[in-house]
């Protein structure tokens, strides 16, 4: 008799609150697609992530607040 292999169960991998049920795919073409859509993402990379180009910018914290309202 042949060995049975034992299916491994796919589990979510741990993601921040936010992002619940984030899903990416990449198809046979190179294409990407997302279960978001890209504004809702870049919303929270922009909230969430320091942009290391702009961190030694003086007018940052006006930049950001102006960008909050």
């Amino acid at each position: 008799m042949s060995k049975k292999k034992k299916k491994k169960q796919q589990e979510d991998p741990k993601v921040h609150g936010d992002l619940k049920g984030f899903k990416m795919e990449i198809d046979s073409f190179g294409e990407i697609s997302s279960s978001f859509p890209i504004d809702k993402i870049n919303d929270f990379l922009n909230k969430n992530v320091e942009d290391k180009k702009l961190k030694d910018r003086d007018d940052l914290d006006e930049i950001k607040k102006t960008k909050e309202d």
